[in-house]
C-alpha cells in the first residue's frame, strides 16, 4: 500500500530473503490484454499469468468516503484508525480536505520526479556496479529469486554453497574502474554538477554524497554511454529507457504527442527491467514510474512541482542556524536582518558593493578595459585557476601565429594585399593558401 494511485490493489509481496515489500511483476497488468508478456510463465513470477486489468485509479470523492471518517492531521488519536496496515495506512485525514474543491482536483498527491529519479538511479548504478552495502542484489535477493523466479543461472537456494554467479547487470571489477576514471576526465561548465573527483573512490572503486542533481545528470546524460560497451545489449536497452523516460517527463516543453506514447510504453519499459533484475530491485520508487506519465500530462513541466527549489531554500534557511538550542528563532532572527540589510543596501551609492551588486563568481572583465590592444587579444574573459607557464614552439607556435594573422581585423588589408601579390605573380589558389 505505498502507492498513492494504485493503494491496496498494487499487488506488491513481501519477500521472504530479503524482508522487505517488492513490486516485482505488478505492470504486466498494465500492458494490454493480448500482449505476449501476459502468457510468459518464465521471465517474471515463475508459473504465473497475468490476467488482471490496471487497478482503478481512485476519483476524490472515493478517497473523501476512505477518510472523512478519521481524524484531522490537528488532531490527537489515541490509537490508529480501524483497518490501519489491513485496509489502508492512513493515521490522520490531510487538512486539505477542508478545502471546498480538493475532492475535485484531478492531481492531489504530488509525486516528486527529484527523488523518484534519485532513488531510481540509485538503484540501477549501484546495482549494475555492484558497490558494497548498496546494491541490490546480494545473497539474499540471489535466494529470492530461486524462491521466486525461474533464473537457474543466477539463482542461489538455501544449500548452495558454490560460487558466486554474475549476474548479466553487473559490470566486471575492470569495467567498473574504467567507468569511474572515466567519470572524473568529464570536465563539464562550472556549478553543472559536482566535481567527480572528489566523490570518486578509485582504491575502493566507490562513489559517494552524490548529490540529487548529479544524479539527475548521470542518469538523463551519461548513464546510457557510460554502460552500454558494458553490458549486454538487452540490459543496456532497457536502462536507456528508463534514461529517455526521466529525459522526456523532465523537459522544459512537454510534447503531448510524445507523453501519449510513453503512457502506453511505459508498461513495457517496467516489464523489460523485471525481465532483468532481481525482485529485490523493485521497491515502490521504480513502480512509481508507471505513474508518471499520466501525471505529467495533467500536471505539466515538472520544473513547477519537484523538490529542487524548495530543498535549495532549506539548505539557505539550515544556514542560518547560529543556535540550535533555538534552531527556529534563530532562523527566523537571521532571516529579518538579511531583509534589513539587503532593503537597507538599495540606498547606498551606486560605487557601493554589497551582496545584491557584488560581480557574479564568473563575471568576465569589461570589454573596454583593454582598448588600446589588438582587438583578438582584447575578448572579455579572465584567467582560470592557478596560472601556469609554458613555451609554445614548433607547430604549434605556426598554428597559433596563422590563426592570429587570418582572424584579426587589423592584418586583413595586409592578408589581401599578400594574395593580390602573389596571384598577380601567377600563383594559384593552391599555392597561396600554401604559402599562407
Amino acid at each position: 500500500m505505498g502507492c498513492p494511485v494504485c493503494m491496496e490493489k498494487s499487488n506488491a509481496f513481501w519477500l521472504k530473503n530479503s524482508r522487505k515489500p517488492s513490486y516485482f511483476d505488478c505492470h504486466r497488468r498494465f500492458l494490454p490484454q493480448n500482449h505476449p508478456y501476459r502468457k510468459d510463465k518464465k521471465s517474471f513470477l515463475k508459473g504465473r499469468v497475468e490476467r488482471d486489468p490496471p487497478p482503478p485509479r481512485l476519483t476524490g470523492y472515493q478517497i473523501l468516503n476512505r477518510v472523512q471518517h478519521i481524524p484531522s492531521a490537528i488532531d490527537e488519536p489515541l490509537e490508529y484508525p480501524y483497518g490501519y496496515k489491513t485496509d489502508h495506512k492512513w493515521t490522520k485525514k490531510s487538512i486539505f480536505w477542508e478545502l471546498p474543491y480538493w475532492k475535485d482536483l484531478l492531481i492531489r498527491h504530488n509525486l516528486d520526479v527529484m527523488h523518484i529519479e534519485k532513488n531510481v538511479f540509485d538503484n540501477i548504478f549501484n546495482t549494475v556496479m555492484n558497490f558494497k552495502g548498496r546494491t541490490k542484489d546480494g545473497l539474499s535477493s540471489r535466494r529470492d529469486i530461486a524462491l521466486y523466479c525461474d533464473r537457474p543461472e543466477i539463482a542461489m537456494g538455501p544449500e548452495y554453497e558454490g560460487p558466486y554467479k554474475k549476474a548479466v547487470y553487473q559490470v566486471t571489477v575492470e569495467q567498473k574502474q574504467k567507468i569511474l576514471e572515466w567519470l572524473i576526465q568529464l570536465r563539464f561548465p562550472d556549478g553543472y554538477t559536482s566535481n567527480f573527483k572528489r566523490i570518486v573512490d578509485l582504491e575502493k572503486l566507490s562513489i559517494k554524497n552524490m548529490k540529487s542533481h548529479d544524479c539527475h545528470v548521470i542518469m538523463q546524460r551519461l548513464l546510457s554511454v557510460a554502460l552500454k560497451e558494458n553490458l549486454p545489449a538487452n540490459v543496456w536497452a532497457c536502462i536507456v529507457d528508463v534514461s529517455q523516460l526521466f529525459q522526456l517527463i523532465c523537459s522544459p516543453v512537454l510534447n503531448k504527442k510524445a507523453l501519449e506514447d510513453l503512457h502506453r510504453n511505459v508498461p513495457t519499459i517496467m516489464c523489460n527491467l523485471e525481465k532483468v533484475f532481481p525482485p529485490s530491485f523493485f521497491d515502490g520508487m521504480e513502480h512509481l514510474l508507471i505513474h508518471l506519465p499520466w501525471e505529467a500530462r495533467r500536471g505539466g513541466p515538472p520544473f513547477y512541482r519537484w523538490m529542487y527549489n524548495f530543498e535549495r531554500f532549506l539548505r539557505e534557511l539550515k544556514k542560518k542556524v547560529t543556535n540550535k538550542a533555538h534552531v527556529g528563532a534563530s532562523i527566523c532572527q537571521a532571516y529579518l536582518t538579511e531583509e534589513v540589510s539587503t532593503f537597507s543596501s538599495f540606498y547606498f551609492e551606486r560605487d557601493v558593493i554589497t551582496r545584491r551588486k557584488r560581480p557574479a563568481r564568473n563575471d568576465d572583465i569589461d570589454e573596454g578595459m583593454y582598448e588600446q590592444m589588438v582587438s583578438i587579444f582584447n575578448y572579455p574573459g579572465k584567467g582560470y585557476g592557478r596560472q601556469t607557464h609554458r613555451h609554445v614552439v614548433g607547430d604549434e607556435f605556426r598554428i597559433a601565429h596563422t590563426y592570429i594573422l587570418v582572424n584579426c581585423p587589423e592584418v586583413i588589408p595586409y592578408y589581401n594585399d599578400f594574395r593580390e601579390n602573389l596571384s598577380s605573380s601567377g600563383y594559384g589558389n593552391e599555392d597561396i593558401d600554401h604559402f599562407i
